[in-house]
């Protein structure tokens, strides 16, 4: 989209339309965040639960004293450190910004994205934007505009083509409000980079929550293929990749169609055992996030891998697990959302 496109939708934004646009985690759906109605179109389009706060989406970091009630001096320091950039932080709200943005909450999620098109796009349109995912409550996020035309499409005014996302998964969220900073949901910034930044150890949340949450992606199964999702686990790499083979060999014995996300040695094993096939007959689609345990190439396909693994009609997709540190943390907390914890064991 060019710039005369970028100003239609930032006016159209404004004026209390909804549009998506491009963010480095996944795209977002925005809504002027001063505007109570358009941000409860939001809940409405998505079909989101109203207890399930959003994330404000400001231009630059200068923006965000304007709804915040006050920025901790925990806060100054990883916003100096990670904004702009795939961090939220949690804070009191300010009195600007609509109550349902943080579903009757006293707090606020706030983030600058790194990505240059939403930069302009907020830039532009020169109010605070309230933003989930573009995507149907409860699916995998978009990280391409295809994919939110996929659950978008005939639902809003405008879709804002950024290409693909860097990072493929949301963003870190952490609050801040108190004490001890708690890791609300795990994204590319690391706790280990937290405690690098401010020098306190994030405490991390359960992931889940009964009452009210501070943050997305807490209370409801989220980022879910319509497939039902299985995951390869072992202690390593070679037994990831052997139960995750396992898996799909099972699933096909009991007649499913599976999808794979795997590496290239659980795809190899996966494609000896179709070799062995009675008459070829193996109803797998293969999906290959690269070599060894990459978790910036797992975590930066999983969600696009979802969507033509759901568009092909597999009713079980296998996803191979990936040790829990660094990025991975991110990558397993998004595959257990998906599976409902399911092993396959």
């Amino acid at each position: 989209m060019d710039l005369a496109g970028l100003r239609l939708a930032a006016d159209a934004l404004v004026a209390g339309k909804l549009v998506a646009f491009p963010t480095e985690t996944v795209y977002g759906l925005g809504a002027n965040a001063l505007d109570e109605e358009a941000v409860l179109s939001i809940y409405k389009v998505k079909g989101r639960p109203g207890d399930n706060p959003l994330i404000v989406h400001l231009a630059h970091t200068g923006l965000i004293p304007t709804v915040v009630a006050d920025i901790p001096p925990m806060a100054v320091l990883l916003i100096e450190r990670f904004m702009p950039g795939p961090l939220t932080l949690v804070m009191r709200r300010g009195p600007s910004i609509a109550s349902a943005v943080s579903a009757g909450l006293d707090t606020v999620a706030v983030r600058c994205p790194s990505h240059p098109v939403a930069q302009a796009f907020l830039s532009m349109a020169g109010v605070p934007v309230a933003a989930p995912s573009a995507n149907l409550s409860g699916r995998p996020s978009p990280t391409y505009a295809r994919h939110v035309m996929e659950d978008m499409g005939g639902k809003i005014p405008f879709v804002i083509d950024g290409g693909a996302c860097e990072v493929g998964l949301e963003s870190t969220v952490l609050d801040v409000t108190g004490d001890v900073p708690v890791l609300l949901r795990p994204g590319a910034v690391t706790a280990d980079q937290i405690r690098e930044a401010c020098g306190v150890t994030p405490r991390r949340s359960s992931g889940t929550a009964q009452g009210p949450v501070r943050s997305p992606g807490m209370k409801y199964r989220h980022y879910a293929p319509r497939a039902t999702v299985l995951v390869g686990v072992g202690r390593s790499l070679a037994a990831r990749a052997r139960h995750t083979a396992e898996l799909v060999q099972e699933e096909v014995a009991a007649g499913h169609r599976v999808g794979v996300f795997a590496a290239a040695r659980a795809i190899l094993l996966i494609r000896e055992m179709q070799k062995a096939a009675p008459d070829g007959e193996w109803p797998v689609r293969l999906i290959s996030y690269g070599e060894l345990d990459d978790s910036v190439q797992a975590s930066v396909r999983l969600f696009d891998a979802f969507h033509p693994l759901d568009a092909s009609g597999v009713d079980r997709i296998v996803v191979q697990s990936l040790p829990e540190k660094g990025l991975g943390v991110a990558y397993m907390n998004r595959v257990h959302k998906a599976s409902a914890h399911k092993t396959g064991e």
